[in-house]
């Protein structure tokens, strides 16, 4: 299955991915650094659901696109590989996981079954046929063999690096438009947006790091350094949050040691954690001055200042976050359920969904 749309190992790099709506520090923010596994709280409520789907169907995959709204993918059977006797079963929830109703896949007979879900977009993939995608929820399909489909592509972000290129797009509706001015970063590779005027886009050369903000959305461009990490970075991905506080994360060659830090003010100010755990397996931007991270010490949050504290949430060392558009949070991993976080900051209430075959 996919991994949830646009999410990388350590930053979900989600168009609107953040949450948040004022600026101020949260109280985990100054208090005391841990990395032993913080106090758990309890599951809110769970949610199960059983639907008309044969035993011999694994697990389904899960995708949310907001605390309401999501899909389920039932497409491995085991052995042999899913085809005519293992056609795929789509399913849609309107009410958070509390139902779900079955949706006509349109080409349920076929290999390596994807989903890929966004406000207002709903994408399929099937091997060898091609894309399928919908913008009712599921009611209809439109079809693409070549490449991934249009309305796919804009879902993923408004700003995007234009392939083969030293230029950055943004979405018109039907294309990739270039933007007035080119950023001027080496090796360009990666480009996010917050919902102010800023954007801001990073590269790599000879092993040195470089990014630059727009503040007029790409008519001009400013060189904004970036100060040598603390150790090896393999990858360079900027988060926002959505009072358009911009972070840029590093992530480390072997993908779990905690990454290098930095925050946008007057500059990429580097970010020195104090008591961070060496492992992790995820980040995500949660508002306040925050970025959440899980891992083998549970789940924790880096402030401003660079303390890290741990937070009590029902997360284990195998759940990954990510941040829907309406700030929810979503942790997949561990048993398979899936954990939404509905609140501000770091103040959840925590629904696990599970979606059982009969």
């Amino acid at each position: 299955m996919s991994s949830r749309a646009g999410m990388l190992l350590l930053v979900p790099l989600l168009a609107g991915c953040s949450i948040g709506d004022v600026r101020r520090k949260s109280p985990t923010a100054s208090s005391r650094a841990t990395t032993a596994p913080s106090p758990t709280a309890a599951v809110a409520q769970e949610r199960r659901v059983r639907v008309a789907v044969p035993q011999r169907y694994d697990p389904p995959y899960v995708e949310f696109v907001d605390a309401e709204h999501g899909y389920a993918l039932f497409a491995n059977c085991g052995e042999p590989p899913p085809g005519d006797d293992c056609p795929a079963r789509l399913f849609t929830t309107l009410d958070g996981g509390r139902s779900w109703r079955e949706l006509r896949h349109p080409h349920p007979a076929a290999e390596n079954h994807q989903l890929y879900a966004a406000p207002g977009v709903l994408t399929l993939w099937g091997e060898p046929h091609g894309w399928w995608t919908s913008t009712d929820g599921g009611t209809s399909f439109t079809y693409a063999l070549n490449g991934p489909p249009p309305q796919w592509v804009g879902a993923r972000s408004r700003f995007q690096v234009i392939e083969a290129s030293d230029q950055i797009g943004e979405w018109d509706g039907e294309r990739l438009r270039p933007l007035a001015a080119r950023p001027g970063v080496p090796g360009l590779n990666a480009v996010d947006a917050g919902d102010g005027p800023l954007v801001v886009a990073t590269g790599e050369k000879d092993g040195k790091r470089y990014a630059a903000a727009s503040f007029d959305r790409g008519r001009s461009w400013q060189q904004t350094p970036v100060p040598a990490p603390d150790g090896q970075i393999a990858a360079l991905h900027v988060v926002f949050e959505r009072d358009g506080t911009a972070w840029l994360v590093g992530e480390r060659p072997d993908r779990r040691s905690f990454p290098a830090l930095w925050r946008l003010r007057r500059g990429w100010d580097p970010i020195r954690v104090d008591g961070a755990p060496p492992q992790i397996q995820s980040v995500a931007p949660i508002g306040g001055g925050l970025l959440a991270v899980t891992g083998p010490a549970g789940a924790g949050a880096v402030g401003e200042d660079g303390r890290y504290t741990g937070l009590p949430w029902p997360i284990g060392p195998d759940h990954s976050l990510s941040v829907l558009t309406d700030g929810t949070i979503v942790a997949v991993g561990g048993d398979g359920g899936i954990l939404l976080g509905v609140g501000r900051v770091a103040e959840r209430r925590w629904t696990k969904i599970i979606l059982d075959n009969a």
